[in-house]
């Protein structure tokens, strides 16, 4: 199956070979993403327009869209050059005017002869007491009445496409559409009653009333789930790959993780126990490992990744630990040193700062399988880092870290198990679109003794207030984050934003005790700053958002954020938790510009209600969307013309658990309805999805 179907070629041909459109239309349809007329069928309606003919205006409430059948009265020419040209026409019951602005010559009065019978649709307005219809939209014979659609579909237009265009466009669209075999599961289908796609398409693009443009009408329901089930299926075959490569069988005695355990202060979470067991399970098993480790901030995923790592030490085997950041990375070994003195194993740390003699001498060590434990930043893969054996790579904080080097870290060493951990909590719908191709571990318990954040709202008019109170703070002894707005997405902006503050925060508190940090500065800076807060020599950080993720200062116990408002719910929730980290009672205030939007308030109260980040990642879900959410651009999530990631999180795990069993039964997709779900792959422009079929 190497090229596309021939019975797709009509839908994938370029977007003129449709009556009606030009090269210069086909240009302007790219804005609305359409390249060829199969992306047509998916540009659905958003709205519709009741056009149904109706005998007269007279009691309508104005202004209203209305169709009438007029006979054609006097007209009344333009007074001054660029005037309204008015024709005076009556329905059964009453008279309105048809206006137009730019009329030429005699053209309306050849058009509208005085005496003719006309069906007139368009936007009634009364203007001075008198009901107008300006420029209609449809005006045709009595005996073409038919050629008014009764609920007239509304399409998203971009400049130089119209209304009328995307009518006719669409229409061609569909006529090209051949007779799909059925990929959707039958009993599915049947519970869901969802139409064929055929009919689907062609219901979904001739609304008869407002209900048909719900996500859950039944043709576009099934419009949604195909592309999910598509999308699904591709992540399946990705898993199916993956999982087809045989893993190193991993077993250890429990004795090194043991070890750890008695030696902790508390007790470990439910949560921690079952992800530690799965992890175990997975490594023991002879498939290779692809897992995720969700938790929320605080929840103890540092724990369970390090047990991780001892097992692959119990196999007599080496694990690395992977941090998007030189900072992260040297905070994860100073945080894991305590606990491999405790399981006795060699742990070290290798980033871009390890250079010449020193960087060789680790490099030979970790060859010879001295070092067992390796904690580091991307550094760890370069060309001459050699492991003795390397079976478990755990990567931290997936989205800036693509599956493309998933796989490239995989091929250091023979067929390494692979587990990856976020500290964003995401919503179902998103983590199934985003790593549907993992399986998933969520740490959803607080380790006991996390201290709760007090969080509080403020408007930027008390901003001397706050300062006063970071005053008493730093008398006490503690430390605080300021952090300043994301100004739209300009970084130049975000600089002068922060410095400004910084030089304010500077002349109020006093020289040296304030630092600085943002993205543009060079990576040692940052890391010198950060050392200097780390180590409390600066009393106050003030930050663009670099600070987000899984910096540990236990001595920070007060977080303002500025601006909140402008920041996403997850992202403030992960800020949130910088604070909490020790002992004292920490706060964390958001300070918001007023007058805040009824939806701006209700999303920064949902902070304060609670810090449940699961709750809130679905709450910003609900008011924000996928794509604010995550910024789609570089999430990985991908962009779907029909399915709502926000109202349809069902769908995708129907979609999931479906492509899932199909491959287990089909894993080649050669019966009928593996066939049919080829067909499916090339119409959503799965190619990526086609390659691993043949691959494999």
């Amino acid at each position: 199956m190497t090229g596309r179907p021939e019975r797709l070629f009509p839908l994938f041909a370029e977007l003129r070979t449709l009556q009606g459109i030009g090269p210069k239309t086909a240009a302007h349809m790219v804005a609305l993403g359409v390249e060829a007329p199969r992306d047509l069928l998916f540009t659905l309606p958003y709205s519709g327009i009741d056009r149904r003919l109706r005998p007269t205006i007279e009691d309508a409430v104005l202004p209203a869209t209305l169709t009438v059948a007029v006979t054609v009265g006097r007209h009344m020419a333009a007074r001054a050059k660029g005037g309204a040209y008015r024709i005076h026409v009556e329905d059964a019951e009453t008279f309105f005017q048809l206006v137009f602005f730019h009329a030429r010559g005699d053209y309306w009065s050849k058009a509208l002869p005085e005496g003719s019978r006309r069906i007139v649709s368009g936007k009634v307005e009364a203007f001075d007491g008198i009901a107008q219809m300006v420029h209609p939209d449809h005006i045709v014979p009595e005996a073409e009445a038919d050629s008014i659609p009764d609920f007239e579909p509304v399409y998203p237009l971009t400049a130089g496409v119209t209304q009328k265009l995307m009518f006719k466009a669409t229409r061609a669209a569909m006529a090209l559409v051949p007779d799909f075999p059925e990929w959707i599961d039958a009993a599915q289908k049947t519970k869901a009653e969802w139409p064929d796609f055929n009919t689907a398409a062609q219901i979904a693009h001739t609304p008869t009333r407002q209900e048909d443009l719900l996500p859950t009408a039944p043709a576009r329901e099934r419009l949604a789930y195909d592309e999910l089930f598509a999308h699904q299926l591709t992540l399946a075959l990705a898993r199916a790959t993956e999982r087809r490569k045989p893993g190193r069988v991993s077993i250890g005695d429990g004795q090194l993780q043991a070890r750890v355990i008695a030696a902790l202060p508390y007790k470990a979470t439910s949560a921690q126990d079952r992800a530690v067991a799965e992890i175990n399970a997975d490594m023991a098993g002879p498939m290779r490992m692809n897992r995720l480790l969700q938790g929320d901030v605080g929840a103890g995923k540092t724990l369970v990744a390090f047990m991780a790592l001892l097992r692959a030490v119990e196999a007599a085997g080496q694990g690395v630990l992977m941090a998007p950041t030189e900072i992260l990375a040297r905070q994860h070994y100073e945080s894991l040193v305590p606990l491999a003195e405790e399981a006795g194993v060699v742990l070290e740390v290798l980033t871009g700062r390890d250079k010449g003699v020193e960087r060789r001498r680790k490099l030979d060590a970790l060859a010879r399988g001295d070092i067992h434990l390796l904690v580091g930043t991307h550094a760890v893969f370069q060309a001459d880092v050699a492991f003795r054996d390397l079976r478990l790579a755990i990567i931290d904080e997936q989205h800036r870290f693509g599956v493309r080097q998933r796989l490239e870290l995989g091929r250091k060493g023979e067929a390494v198990d692979v587990l990856v951990m976020t500290a964003t909590p995401i919503p179902r719908s998103l983590s199934l679109a985003q790593y549907g191709d993992m399986d998933v571990s969520v740490l959803d318990e607080k380790p006991p003794g996390r201290q709760p954040i007090k969080t509080a709202l403020i408007s930027t008019g008390r901003m001397e207030e706050v300062v006063t109170r970071l005053r008493t703070v730093i008398d006490a002894g503690r430390q605080c984050y300021w952090v300043c707005p994301l100004v739209e997405e300009s970084e130049v902006v975000d600089l002068t934003a922060a410095e400004e503050r910084f030089k304010h925060l500077r002349a109020a508190l006093g020289e040296g005790i304030v630092g600085l940090v943002h993205g543009q500065m060079p990576a040692a800076e940052k890391d010198a700053a950060m050392a200097r807060f780390q180590a409390g020599d600066t009393k106050v950080l003030v930050a663009t958002t670099v600070i987000e993720v899984g910096v540990n200062v236990p001595n920070a116990t007060i977080m303002v954020i500025e601006r909140a408002e402008t920041f996403g719910l997850a992202q403030l929730h992960q800020m949130r938790g910088r604070v909490g980290r020790g002992d004292a009672a920490s706060t964390c205030l958001l300070l918001y510009q007023s007058p805040l939007s009824e939806n701006g308030r209700k999303r920064l109260e949902v902070l304060r209600e609670t810090e449940d980040g699961f709750a809130i990642a679905e709450t910003d879900l609900q008011m924000r969307g996928a794509g604010d959410l995550i910024g789609t651009a570089q999430s990985g999530v991908p962009r779907f013309r029909v399915a709502d990631l926000e109202r349809q999180a069902g769908l995708m795990a129907i979609a999931q658990s479906d492509a899932r069993h199909l491959l287990s039964e089909d894993p080649g997709l050669q019966s009928d309805r593996g066939q049919a779900a080829r067909l499916l792959l090339w119409l959503m422009r799965q190619e990526e999805a086609i390659r691993l079929i043949s691959v494999g």
